[in-house]
């Protein structure tokens, strides 16, 4: 494998750095006049924002505790959901083991707060439950053997925004209950469990649209326990959220972030240039959206959302994990026009188009990965994917079950199992394994998405990197000192500088494909305001770059699909350059992210064919690329 020894160097330099920097004196402790040997003395305290170590996590996953999971036959708690992401087997709800092949950093049981625990409650016969008419009549149904019934009766209050069962007590309980198996599987250094929730709003004037968000608590249970989760029945508005979220940190010294998720699936409301009011944006509402959601989940099991090929019609990768029949319960159907607002790549064009007319970006966020299982299973992989529900889970005929059932009737609306993606997981650069750490990570916006992978990827932004430097030992602290990593800002351009540079790094998963390409996708607006975008190849894996910017073919795939295997005899373990915009104009506000990209491996549709002996239909997918996408770094013109 190909220069793996250098890039382990690149990776890790900032852990060996920043342990050394934790561990030295201040720099203006010691006498001038000694002459210090360690060069590591000399970086002392200068590197406040230094990231320290690469850490993996779900930031939203579900257990028997949403009623989306618990009533339809995930049997699963929270205690077992950290127990499985801590590397640990456990027994599905269909009663198969399962193991991760390596153990997760962090992870944040997302239930829904909507009905939050109904499933456990009705299993126990609790009383605050049974002291409400419609907890008295599913619990009635489920021990009829009318559960799925109870279910649908439940998901039809939902996108009405109606709280069907209006418990303050058993809310309380249940919440009280979550972070309670939050803080009691947190081991600092060891394992993160961040306490949160899902926020899942539907916008329901006849057409559910998908505005969910998931919350995330930097507190231990102390501060997280003040309240009771802000649902989707006190207002399907995020700024009503946000709000919440400022009374939160105001009334308790708190901190607390929020990660929408699933545009594809919002029909065009996920990143509307209105407010779901029906008032235009503002410079306070972008500031505002700003604070609250620093981050994206841009990839999960239900489709990807980078891009979409309507949209970049020219990228021969845009057309992954795409999900577009409709919103997400399958009543209206998708029109071209709610595209643009739906997928990150656009919404960051969109975004440099409302500061442009608003003085602020609305749409200035970082990305991350998360699975959004309902299984309470965190797994990602796919000779290893445990489904999206329980009635999704390891089975011969599982590919054909329904994920989503249009509630319209229309069947073309409907999702089916074999459309799931085995996706994603979300990459944190921090300075520990602490819920301070990983929370300030995401805040800083320096993380990035995978599909599942675990693709390690460095990203930096500014102005005189050397061609050279990317291979130097201390490229990541070249990366720091000169520029600024993912998730941020460039600084203004030095008179003598015509482009900004980028400097980007990937390392292959050790447990997965090499590496095929990274390129940088990059997004601009023009003089007359319109939104641009190209894509550059930066490094390929055994080729040549054209003049076009393009890899010179394919790096071509080595899987048999019949028996859902593959070789890493092409492709390479690594990848690295240093790249100038060629196509650069200091007039125009930019966005540049990274994509990197692993050779063709099969897919879990591919792995599950072969171990039950079945021919899918030729519709599923049985090889894919998977891929990493790191947070933007912007450019704006000096003086706007």
């Amino acid at each position: 494998m190909k220069k793996a020894t250098i890039t382990l160097t690149l990776c890790v330099s900032a852990t060996l750095a920043s342990a050394q920097t934790a561990l030295s004196p201040a720099k203006e402790d010691i006498p001038e006049a000694q002459k210090v040997y360690s060069p590591y003395v000399e970086r002392t305290l200068r590197d406040k924002n230094f990231a320290e170590g690469l850490y993996w996590g779900d930031t939203h996953l579900h257990t028997r505790y949403s009623t989306d999971s618990g009533m339809i036959g995930n049997k699963l708690g929270p205690d077992e959901a950290y127990r499985f992401a801590r590397g640990e087997q456990v027994i599905s709800s269909t009663g198969q083991p399962a193991k991760l092949i390596r153990p997760l950093d962090f992870l944040v049981v997302s239930d829904h707060a909507e009905a939050l625990g109904l499933a456990p409650f009705i299993a126990e016969g609790n009383p605050d439950l049974l002291a409400t008419e419609n907890g008295k009549r599913w619990y009635d149904m489920v021990n009829a053997g009318e559960g799925y019934e109870a279910f649908r009766e439940w998901g039809a209050y939902m996108f009405k925004g109606a709280d069907p069962i209006n418990s303050p007590t058993m809310q309380r309980t249940v919440w009280e209950r979550q972070i309670e198996a939050a803080d009691r599987n947190n081991e600092p250094g060891v394992f993160t469990a961040l306490i949160g929730y899902e926020w899942t709003s539907l916008n329901t004037e006849q057409v559910p649209s998908n505005l969910h968000r998931v919350i995330i608590f930097k507190d231990d249970a102390d501060k997280a326990s003040e309240v009771i989760p802000f649902s989707a029945y006190d207002s399907i508005d995020p700024e009503d959220l946000w709000a919440w979220m400022q009374r939160y940190e105001d009334e308790t010294g708190g901190r607390v972030l929020a990660i929408p998720h699933n545009g594809n699936l919002s029909n065009g409301l996920m990143f509307a240039t209105e407010r779901l009011n029906g008032k235009p944006l503002t410079k306070e509402y972008a500031e505002t959206r700003m604070k609250w959601e620093p981050l994206y989940e841009v990839t999960q099991i239900k489709g990807d959302g980078e891009a979409h090929p309507k949209l970049s019609t020219t990228d021969e990768f845009a057309d992954y994990g795409t999900w577009d029949k409709g919103d997400i319960a399958g009543v209206k159907p998708k029109t071209d026009d709610m595209l643009p607002h739906e997928y990150a790549r656009s919404a960051l064009q969109l975004g440099l188009q409302q500061e442009q007319k608003l003085g602020a970006n609305p749409f200035k966020f970082g990305m991350i990965g998360s699975s959004d299982s309902h299984t309470a299973l965190a797994s990602t992989r796919d000779e290893n994917y445990w489904g999206k529900f329980a009635g999704t889970e390891p089975a011969k005929d599982r590919y054909e079950h329904y994920v989503i059932k249009a509630f319209s009737g229309d069947e073309s609306l409907s999702t089916f199992a074999w459309e799931e993606v085995a996706s994603g997981l979300a990459a944190v650069w921090a300075r520990e394994n602490t819920r301070d750490g990983i929370f300030e990570g995401m805040q800083k916006k320096e993380t990035y998405a995978t599909t599942g992978t675990r693709i390690t990827v460095r990203f930096f932004g500014g102005w005189d990197y050397a061609a050279d430097e990317v291979y130097r030992p201390d490229a990541v602290q070249i990366g720091y000192d000169r520029g600024v990593p993912m998730g941020g800002d460039l600084p203004a351009a030095p008179k003598d500088k015509k482009a900004p540079v980028f400097m980007v790094g990937a390392l292959k998963d050790p447990w997965s494909g090499n590496l095929d390409r990274i390129q940088i996708v990059k997004g601009w607006l023009d003089e007359k305001g319109n939104m641009q975008e190209r894509i550059y190849d930066v490094a390929c894996a055994d080729r040549k770059i054209t003049k076009d910017k393009q890899c010179d073919g394919p790096v071509g795939n080595t899987v048999d699909e019949k028996n859902a295997t593959y070789l890493n005899n092409i492709g390479d373990a690594e990848l690295r350059a240093v790249w100038a915009d060629p196509d650069f104009d200091a007039k125009h506000r930019a966005v540049y992210y990274a994509r990197v990209l692993e050779i063709p491996t099969p897919t879990w549709q591919a792995y599950d064919a072969k171990f039950y002996g079945i021919e899918m239909p030729e519709q599923v997918p049985l090889s894919h690329q998977e891929r990493a996408y790191t947070s933007p770094i912007w450019y704006t013109p000096a003086g706007k």
